[in-house]
């Protein structure tokens, strides 16, 4: 089956600036942007991390509550009379866990809404950054915002459903597990349910990128996120996993104090930014691989339907372009007349050490051959557009010149006043 990427090209998303080459390799621009512009991207991740604020609240209540709920059920109650009375609490626990996560992840889910909004920005804003060597305002950070909030929102919730969703199942495994019953189906359902996770965050990250890199229908959207990820699956899962750095301290943080501290501080200052400074950068790659033959071929296709007369237009449209950009540069002799190319063919012949008047003769009715090869060269294509159109620019530009000096000072003829009015 052929993967196609269709839609894509001359539909960026890049309304205040124009993407440039990386003049490094991708990798290369992506380090002097990140060590060049450290400060920038320290502002975008507390921005970020403020919308994440209600979401952080969430889980904080969420443990608060557990915990007060832990304290006031009679897991080991005394009944007053000198002896210890022990209920029947077997899944009381896990049950406690269950209700508590039904109201506080189904709120986690509302407060992506909220945290789509710093996600959506600094998305455009890293993704400027990388195409602008640097360039960043908190205008363009809202205007991000605007442009690319629906593509974010939309991704980013069908993944917590789904994250939710196998917490809740983790939940109710552990409560069934607790009282009893059979550990196999709720285990079975568990791991299938982390791996649909995993899968559909990748997913989801995909349909991301694509939103906020391109403006085009939803539904074109969730395709070509597909056959992206189906394009590149090796590449997508290590740079997936290696942007998750910040989440991997974090989770080793659970275990080791020290790493807790450090996790904490690189989510304040560079968790976001950096995981999707290193999504962003691997993900452009891929896109410019797709997108990029695309734009070519789509070219070429145009050319081959346009009449003779069609080509022509455009071939001295080209000339007359070119013309304007050599004008620019200032007038030169060697672009204002034609130049006959090199060849074997009009090679003259060397002259060894041992020479005749002979081999001078013939050196030199070469040269005069040469000369006047050359000179028809120039005769017979001066009149074409690209040297017409140049020359043409520049007598304007001296006439008009003229014209000026003769009601004022004179001015002296160069490449610099011959560009001005």
């Amino acid at each position: 089956m052929k993967l196609n990427v269709n839609n894509l090209e001359g539909n960026e998303i890049a309304d205040d600036y124009s993407r440039q080459a990386a003049t490094r390799g991708r990798w290369g621009e992506t380090w002097d942007v990140f060590k060049s512009n450290f400060g920038k991207i320290v502002l975008i991740n507390i921005i970020i991390l403020i919308t994440f604020a209600p979401a952080i609240a969430i889980m904080v209540f969420r443990s608060m509550y557990i915990a007060n709920l832990g304290a006031m059920y009679p897991f080991n109650a005394n009944t007053g009379i000198g002896y210890p009375y022990y209920p029947d609490v077997q899944g009381l626990a896990e049950n406690i866990h269950l209700t508590a996560d039904l109201l506080f992840y189904s709120l986690l889910v509302v407060a992506g809404f909220i945290a789509a909004i710093g996600l959506s920005g600094g998305a455009y804003s890293i993704k400027k950054m990388l195409g602008t060597h640097g360039k960043f305002s908190i205008k363009g950070f809202f205007h991000g915002v605007k442009v690319c909030y629906f593509n974010t929102v939309l991704p980013l919730t069908i993944f917590m459903v789904f994250l939710v969703g196998t917490m809740l199942l983790g939940d109710w495994k552990d409560y069934v597990i607790a009282i009893g019953e059979s550990r196999h189906g709720p285990l079975t359902a568990y791991s299938f349910a982390i791996i649909a996770t995993i899968l559909v965050g990748i997913y989801c990250a995909w349909v991301f990128v694509v939103g906020v890199s391109y403006r085009v229908k939803i539904a074109q959207v969730f395709k070509n996120a597909f056959v992206l990820l189906i394009g590149s699956p090796l590449q997508t899962v290590f740079f997936a996993a290696f942007s998750m750095i910040p989440v991997w301290l974090f989770i080793i943080g659970s275990a080791v104090s020290i790493v807790k501290i450090i996790s904490y501080i690189v989510f304040i200052f560079l968790g976001f930014s950096f995981m999707l400074l290193v999504w962003l950068s691997f993900t452009q790659w891929v896109l410019d691989l797709y997108v990029t033959p695309n734009i070519k071929a789509a070219q070429e296709e145009a050319k081959a339907n346009l009449s003779p007369k069609e080509l022509a237009a455009q071939k001295q449209e080209e000339d007359k372009r070119t013309a304007m950009e050599l004008l620019a540069a200032g007038k030169s002799e060697l672009i204002g007349k034609p130049i006959k190319p090199i060849s074997e063919e009009n090679a003259i012949c060397a002259i060894s050490g041992a020479f005749t008047r002979e081999s001078i003769g013939k050196v030199s009715s070469e040269r005069e051959k040469l000369k006047n090869e050359v000179l028809s060269y120039e005769q017979e294509h001066m009149s074409d557009p690209v040297y017409a159109e140049y020359n043409k620019l520049f007598a304007e530009r001296e006439k008009a010149l003229k014209s000026e000096s003769k009601k004022g000072k004179k001015k002296k003829l160069s490449a610099d006043n011959l560009l001005k009015k």
